[in-house]
């Protein structure tokens, strides 16, 4: 579920739509959560639907840790990807704001946390040399982006958390401890999907 004070607009032929603050969301703030709502769909039904609509959801799925592909139902389907994203994924199933966003300002992702299943290119970006993503960008950006998620999470009780009604009761004492300073966050690493089960941990605390 995206947060209630985001919007879908529209931005260009090229771009399509993306999401946007209505008001102000300040960092350390959760923007998405994954709910019951959102469907979790295996390999082996992607692969058994016929080509258009294989195509469509390919186009608006990530892949979990676990393989599977999640369909958001809202309109998280359409925040659109950045190299100097906007929020930040976390291991506990939702994501973060990294930084203050202010109304009419977009809301996006780097998908290379996503798990895609082919490479992505993108519109190039001043301040990255990046101009694609690639399906194991987590493997090699994770400290990076952990530390923005660290960041963020500082903020995390000193926000209004609209969301936090929905965080899995799982994940729930482990997200209070870090958000009070009493645990370290578990790493981004955690989600990457390892389709060749080629490493054996993926699951590190980070400081």
């Amino acid at each position: 579920m995206m947060h209630p004070h985001t919007e879908l607009r529209y931005i260009s032929e090229q771009i399509g739509y993306g999401v946007f603050a209505t008001q102000y969301i300040p960092q350390g703030t959760i923007t998405w959560i994954l709910d019951d709502l959102d469907q979790k769909l295996e390999e082996s039904y992607i692969n058994s639907l016929e080509q258009a609509m294989r195509n469509q959801l390919l186009k608006y799925c990530y892949r979990d840790s676990q393989g599977r592909y999640v369909l958001c139902w809202d309109i998280a389907r359409y925040v659109n990807h950045s190299f100097d994203a906007s929020c930040i994924s976390t291991a506990y199933e939702f994501e973060l704001a990294v930084r203050d966003i202010y109304p009419g300002e977009e809301l996006t992702d780097d998908y290379g946390y996503l798990n895609l299943d082919e490479p992505f290119e993108c519109i190039r970006e001043l301040g990255t040399s990046r101009t694609r993503v690639m399906p194991d960008d987590i493997l090699h950006f994770y400290p990076e982006w952990d530390e923005k998620a660290i960041g963020a999470m500082q903020f995390f009780n000193q926000v209004e958390q609209p969301l936090s009604y929905l965080v899995d009761p799982k994940f729930l004492d482990k997200v209070n401890a870090v958000a009070a300073g009493k645990a370290k966050m578990d790493s981004i690493l955690s989600c990457y999907y390892d389709r060749f089960g080629t490493r054996t941990s993926l699951h590190p605390d980070v400081s």
